[in-house]
């Protein structure tokens, strides 16, 4: 029989496993709950209506118990992705916190609430490593999302490669304020945590007082989105208790998109902690990361994790040797999705011979560091014969003191190719296209440099922070 997914589930203990504001379980009550749950659930897969609160966190370990797929809902959710949800994932109910009103759309569909109590035992039986444990829908970029289905092998596998790379143990306290529909802050920032028989602090929602007050309290790690790290950034110089309970954390990881190489300049001078960032896909999980124990570089995201090939590739399909050349991230290894649900096609389009084709493209250093400059669709600019990355042009003019937010573009141009155009939001006084065109081209080279700048008032971001570019022209 395969070993548990949740080993501190099993045999259960008075240890607090999660805590969200003033309610908390401990391994032995989660485990009753959540056993009791498992015990009712249905065949087929159940959908969760993903609030970040202690529910959700209840139903996904009842369903994984009970090796019954997860399909995790956006609370925010609009009509016609819950509707192609629905149809493509057939979900057999859908669990969610008592007294919370869902949509219409979820109307046919028979509702279960979540118990915070119970005394159900923990079943017994473990599924296979090739038993689906979650359909996570990714945001189609050309069409309808595609329900990516993760196998139990790709959870344990890279929850562990973590355990390696980031000297994770029981002993140590995640706190972050992360969304629970998506792996970040589910799979990494809930299932982590008790797979490692430790414990995590939820804060409902991400604040730097309630960053501040759990790390002073015993919480040893951190988990934040850029948006997050930014926030910290712009007020840690002037917040001494935030300074001083961030410079107590054992690590600070940073993912879902690239922090600006600013933003860790400037937590480290407060702080003396330097950020972490790890590269992964909801396909994929975890691909790669800084080690805890390696040199910190900002601006990467570190090296292969334990049982994780990495290759760069470029337009031809032959792998890229040279280095600092950029090429599209191919990865294989037992932490990559099983298929599209549905969509034999696409399956097949995105894996050759066990690699997955990220779309994300990258430069690797002599130490093996992998630096992302982009995607491929919207990041790599072809412009005058050079082939350029948006990311490093991003953090150039992030380093203007009138730059407050910063995307790069490529527009059709008939001499270039692709321009490079620069969105920028500014901070204070509005710099001028010459002075930002002229900044990037001293920092960086001359053809890297914007030949067009727009100004907004905010950059347009999904909830994971990641800038959405295609809204953007």
């Amino acid at each position: 029989m395969p070993d548990p997914l949740f080993p501190a589930i099993t045999a259960g203990s008075g240890k607090e496993a999660l805590r969200f504001g003033d309610q908390a379980l401990t391994y032995a009550e989660l485990g009753a709950v959540a056993g009791s749950l498992a015990s009712e659930l249905p065949a087929g897969r159940v959908a969760v209506w993903a609030t970040p609160t202690l529910h959700t966190s209840v139903a996904v370990v009842a369903a994984l118990l009970a090796g019954v797929p997860v399909v995790p809902l956006n609370p925010k959710i609009g009509e016609r992705e819950l509707a192609h949800i629905l149809a493509d994932s057939t979900p057999a109910l859908v669990l969610a916190e008592a007294g919370v009103t869902l949509p219409e759309g979820l109307a046919e569909l028979e509702r279960r609430d979540i118990p915070l109590t119970g005394s159900g035992p923990v079943p017994a039986d473990e599924p296979g490593a090739e038993a689906p444990a979650f359909i996570v829908y990714t945001s189609g970029t050309t069409g309808p999302p595609k329900g990516v289905v993760l196998p139990r092998r790709a959870i344990s596998s890279t929850l562990d490669a973590l355990e390696d790379a980031w000297a994770w143990t029981g002993d140590d306290v995640l706190v972050h304020g992360l969304p629970l529909f998506h792996v970040h802050g589910l799979i990494l920032g809930i299932l982590g945590p008790l797979r490692r028989g430790g414990s995590v602090r939820h804060l409902g929602r991400f604040s730097t007082e309630g960053v501040a007050r759990e790390l002073t309290s015993g919480a040893t790690m951190m988990f934040g989105v850029p948006t997050m790290y930014h926030r910290i950034a712009e007020t840690v110089a002037d917040d001494a208790e935030l300074a001083s309970a961030l410079g107590r954390a054992r690590l600070l990881v940073s993912g879902s998109a690239a922090l600006p190489v600013h933003d860790h300049q400037r937590i480290t001078a407060a702080t003396g902690q330097q950020v972490v960032e790890r590269y992964g896909m909801t396909e994929t999980l975890m691909n790669t990361s800084v080690r805890a124990d390696g040199e910190r570089k900002p601006g990467t995201v570190g090296v292969p994790l334990a049982g994780v090939e990495l290759r760069l590739v470029d337009e031809s399909g032959a792998e890229i040797t040279e280095l600092e050349a950029v090429g599209e991230i191919h990865v294989r290894g037992p932490n990559l999705f099983t298929e599209y649900l549905n969509r034999p096609d696409a399956t097949a389009a995105a894996l050759a011979g066990g690699w997955f084709r990220t779309g994300d493209m990258a430069t690797r250093d002599a130490d093996g560091y992998v630096k992302i400059v982009g995607r491929k669709a919207t990041d790599l600019i072809k412009s005058g014969g050079y082939k350029i990355g948006a990311g490093e042009i991003e953090n150039a003019l992030l380093e203007h003191p009138g730059v407050a937010e910063a995307a790069v573009t490529g527009e059709p141009d008939d001499d270039l190719g692709e321009r490079i155009v620069a969105w920028v939001v500014p901070a204070g006084a509005r710099p001028s296209a010459s002075e930002l065109a002229d900044h990037v081209a001293k920092l960086l080279a001359p053809h890297k440099r914007p030949r067009v700048v727009r100004y907004l008032d905010a950059l347009p971001r999904n909830d994971m922070g990641k800038i959405l570019k295609r809204a953007l022209g």
